[in-house]
């Protein structure tokens, strides 16, 4: 298997002081490791009965549409407040530096539709809860959560698992 956080660079001090940037974009930029990447994703889930795929924005909506396309499925987009022209469902929640919202259309996912949720990293889990509230409150069942990155010392997965998602990330960075 392709050691993906070789493709992942790191910028210290962003976005702000302390802060370990993981920037997926090196990988997204290298055809080889993006299309590895999305395969190797896809491979993973595909012998679990989905329906939908659900991307968090921004970055996760790269791997997430792109999942959805290998995987011949329909894709949700969650968007940050204001973004999304139909009627939303608004989920608020918080940050290490405040606080955010996020909101799908109201008419996204069908009652018992079995969702996938994607996002390019996950770290204290606050940011895929909120997107899972969402789905939940649809009616949708979401049970499984890709990433491509996993901060294992913020305890994200954990806080999933609590949440009844089984969480699968291509590669683990320590710290921050």
């Amino acid at each position: 298997m392709i050691d993906f956080s070789a493709y992942i660079r790191t910028i210290a001090d962003y976005p702000k002081a302390g802060i370990q940037f993981r920037d997926i974009t090196t990988l997204l930029n290298d055809a080889q490791a993006f299309n590895a990447a999305i395969d190797t994703l896809a491979l993973h889930y595909a012998d679990i009965a989905l329906d939908q795929v659900v991307a968090i924005e921004a970055r996760g909506f790269i791997i997430g549409a792109a999942l959805a396309s290998k995987l011949g499925l329909g894709f949700v987009p969650v968007r940050k407040v204001g973004k999304l022209p139909a009627d939303t469902l608004k989920q608020t929640y918080a940050l290490e530096y405040g606080e955010d919202t996020l909101e799908v259309h109201q008419d996204a996912l069908a009652a018992g539709a079995r969702v996938l949720l994607v996002d390019d990293l996950i770290a204290t889990g606050g940011t895929a809860l909120a997107a899972i509230s969402l789905i939940r409150q649809l009616g949708a069942e979401v049970r499984h959560a890709a990433f491509v990155i996993d901060l294992p010392d913020l305890g994200g997965v954990q806080h999933l698992q609590a949440n009844g998602v089984q969480p699968f990330a291509l590669c683990q960075f320590e710290g921050h």
